[in-house]
């Protein structure tokens, strides 16, 4: 029997990572992660501090692009489309369901 020991920490929007630590705990390479701040797809805290710090909703999206990139070979710009056609359709599925709330349906 293989027993692997994990850390897991919970993460809530005050948590707040370097692009070194993003780097380190998403997998992908540090420059990676400075052209998807520089395409838009991932947004510092402060875009005007000297030194980028990353919420913890950035390592959520790093994870993502890291899989992404892993299973379909993409690079920069590939993956920042596909970080904002996937950021596209959460929005979308929020916004369908708070009309269907407002829908007279079973149940209301």
């Amino acid at each position: 029997m293989r027993i692997e020991i994990t850390e897991a920490t919970w993460l809530d929007e005050s948590v707040e990572f370097s692009l070194t630590e993003l780097a380190e705990l998403s997998g992908l390479p540090a420059e990676l992660l400075r052209q998807l701040v520089e395409y838009e797809a991932l947004a510092p805290s402060d875009p005007s501090a000297a030194v980028p710090t990353f919420k913890a909703h950035c390592l959520f999206d790093a994870r993502t692009a890291h899989r992404l990139r892993e299973d379909f070979d993409l690079e920069a710009p590939g993956l920042a489309l596909a970080l904002a056609l996937l950021e596209r359709v959460r929005e979308l599925e929020s916004r369908l369901k708070a009309v269907e709330c407002l829908l007279p349906g079973p149940g209301r």
